[in-house]
């Protein structure tokens, strides 16, 4: 076939919100050629995941379009009837999410919703697909295939459900292939992992792809064009080496500019201490005890240990980054040092010895805040704002001459919200304006450390670098030390003073950010993660709102 396997021309499209109307695509034209990979880059709101929906043909009830083309192989995606839209998804047009847990049926074995895409589309037998299956998944790399089709997706790693559904999506030899943040959910590991399968199967089947993300390192890798969307539009497309080289729109210089780069430290060191704020000793935490049957014919019960014997120091004010791949114990750490997981061994903070939560006084919950990664799941989505920042104001007390209301306020201004967002439902805001209320709600307790855990994993470039100038910015005000858990290496490397290396519950390696890189790694997992890292781009300012940052 000649000319482009996917054509997107003039393309507008709204929601409808009641009696007003948002427009979210505006006039977009874009095409994909035969083999090319074309990355998408945009903001949260951008209209990235909107486009996708377009062109599967799966799009919201109260969507409404305007006008323009969607072509596949010339043929109008637009005017096709549902029957041929069910034979076109999955054969010719294919989607990868985000979230592959959502995009897998839970009650269903992996080799049976495999199978079902290969009887649908291919016309094979069951014994022929089931066969067809294993041979699928161990070409991308899955170990045992013939045993994880028969596992149930709750069974599989994130990464490992992320292969099952490359492998559906590539067995049909699609024209063309739609990746919707494919690596967000996934450590640095098995994101390079998944990068380096998706290069394998896309030079063996030539296919076409649209490769959506905001990670702009990562599209830098993958994609052959970039094409940058603001609030709709698209504003500038050109090749992947231009982009990065030469941005030519203000809003694409802005976004090139807030990749995190190790080169440009922002953060200061801290005043030299003679006690430490928080000394870790043999911390263990195992999940599993014996149930009900196991206890009564006396049978041992498996058990993970999720973190063996760690010790560790943090000090007054120091910024001490976890990195590691998924399971090796950081969030088990995290939950340990707020009492919300049983621990072995002893922490001792500011000289006060715990070896269980129920030493955990109110001192101590005052003293040590957490910020989750998700704060939808933190917030409680029937209080308003206001309620949620006036707990811990409740618990642990106003500072003197302060009413309720005007300390919400402050705290609402300290995190750069408007105070009128006390009024507000944590659905009416965006995602970096919930963490931030995250923050405001950790920082209303006054406390002398917070754990960061993953609190910038779901957010776009630009709003993550505002999330880490605001977090530095807390901490040169009330002096606050950081136990930072991240995935990602070329952040943390700016931001901490210290980096923590685990591997499947043991800590590896504790090691100076400001030096760090592969050669000067002593541990073999330190410079696998460190290869792993998408190449910070470089050549490019700080972001003025980050220039001069402590």
């Amino acid at each position: 076939m000649t000319g482009p396997v996917l054509e997107i021309e003039r393309y507008t499209l709204d929601y409808q919100t009641g009696r007003s109307t948002l427009r979210v695509l505006d006039d977009i034209s874009l095409d994909i050629s035969a083999g090319e990979v074309v990355g998408l880059v945009g903001e949260s709101g951008s209209g990235k995941s909107s486009l996708a929906w377009a062109i599967m043909r799966h799009l919201a009830g109260n969507a409404r379009e305007r006008g323009g083309q969607l072509r596949l192989d010339g043929e109008d995606l637009r005017g096709l009837s549902s029957s041929r839209l069910q034979a076109l998804r999955g054969s010719r047009l294919a989607m990868i999410f985000q979230d592959p847990s959502a995009a897998l049926n839970p009650t269903l074995s992996i080799g049976e919703q495999v199978a079902e895409v290969l009887v649908r589309h291919q016309g094979l037998s069951l014994r022929e697909a089931w066969a067809r299956g294993v041979a699928l998944l161990g070409g991308v790399e899955l170990k045992s295939p013939e045993a994880m089709m028969r596992r149930y997706p709750h069974e599989l790693s994130g990464g490992e459900k992320q292969r099952v559904l490359i492998s559906t999506a590539f067995a049909c030899r699609p024209r063309c292939l739609i990746f919707d943040e494919p690596t967000t959910a996934l450590d640095v590991i098995s994101a390079a992992q998944i990068l380096a399968l998706f290069t394998r199967l896309r030079e063996e089947t030539g296919v076409s792809a649209l490769y959506i993300s905001h990670d702009l390192a990562l599209v830098s890798r993958v994609a052959d064009r970039v094409a940058i969307l603001e609030r709709g539009r698209l504003v500038e497309s050109a090749p992947a080496a231009t982009i990065f080289s030469a941005p030519a729109h203000e809003y694409t210089r802005r976004l090139v500019s807030a990749v995190p780069d190790p080169a440009r430290r922002l953060i200061d060191q801290p005043p030299a201490s003679a006690t430490a704020l928080l000394e870790i000793h043999k911390l263990g935490v195992s999940y599993g005890r014996p149930g009900f049957v196991d206890r009564l014919f006396g049978r041992a019960s498996e058990t993970t240990q999720a973190l063996r014997e760690l010790t560790m120091t943090l000090s007054p004010a120091e910024v001490v980054g976890v990195v590691g791949e998924s399971g090796s114990g950081k969030s088990s750490l995290a939950k340990a040092l707020v009492g919300l997981t049983p621990f072995a061994g002893e922490i001792r903070f500011e000289g006060r010895v715990l070896s269980n939560a129920a030493g955990m006084n109110r001192a101590y919950r005052r003293q040590v805040q957490m910020v989750f990664q998700h704060p939808d799941a933190s917030l409680n989505p029937r209080q308003r704002i206001g309620e949620q920042l006036a707990r811990p104001l409740r618990l642990y007390g106003l500072a003197p001459g302060e009413s309720e209301k005007h300390a919400v306020a402050r705290w609402l201004e300290e995190v750069r919200l408007p105070a009128e967002f006390a009024s507000r439902y944590p659905h009416e805001l965006s995602g970096g304006q919930k963490q931030r209320v995250a923050i405001a709600r950790a920082f209303a307790a006054r406390p002398a450390l917070v754990i960061c855990d993953e609190i910038t994993a779901a957010l776009d470039v630009s709003v993550q670098a505002t999330v880490i100038e605001l977090l530095l910015e807390l901490r040169k005000r009330h002096g606050t030390a950081y136990l930072f858990i991240t995935h990602d290496l070329n952040l943390v490397r700016q931001i901490a003073h210290r980096i923590a290396v685990m591997y499947r519950g043991d800590l590896v390696e504790m090691i100076d950010a400001a030096t760090l890189d592969a050669r000067g790694a002593s541990h073999p997992y330190t410079r696998a993660l460190l290869e792993a890292v998408p190449r910070p781009l470089r050549g490019h300012p700080a972001p003025s709102s980050l220039q001069g940052t402590p």
